[in-house]
């Protein structure tokens, strides 16, 4: 079995994203050398740094959303909404699955996120 153990987001602005994630994750990031920046979330290591090969927004912003969990979407919809991300769309509920709450978001890159609530995982 496979297991993703990180995310990383390459970027031509890795201080500005850098900046923005440590305000989502609510703490500096536990690693920074040069222009890469990494955080421990959960059982992932979620870092962002310069590539070359990126300039500008995201073109399909939709094509890879990663999700954060946890079991206050709204409350946390509204901090990060505060902290002036880019809102996508709202909290809902998703549709024959009760109690499943999804918000989605852009980072200053128009990357997509998503807040989500813990999955049952029955």
């Amino acid at each position: 079995m496979l297991n993703l153990n990180s995310i990383m987001i390459g970027t031509a602005q890795p201080k500005v994203l850098a900046e923005f994630y440590a305000r989502v994750f609510g703490k500096p990031a536990d690693m920074h050398e040069g222009e890469w920046y990494g955080w421990q979330v959960g059982s992932t290591h979620f870092s962002i740094g310069a590539h070359t090969e990126v300039r500008g927004s995201a073109k399909e912003a939709a094509r890879i959303i990663f999700n954060l969990e946890t079991s206050e979407v709204k409350e946390e919809f509204e901090r990060i909404k505060g902290l002036g991300a880019n809102v996508i769309k709202e909290p809902y509920e998703v549709a024959g699955m009760e109690g499943m709450w999804i918000a989605t978001f852009a980072d200053p890159d128009g990357n997509y996120f998503q807040l989500m609530s813990p999955w049952d995982k029955k």
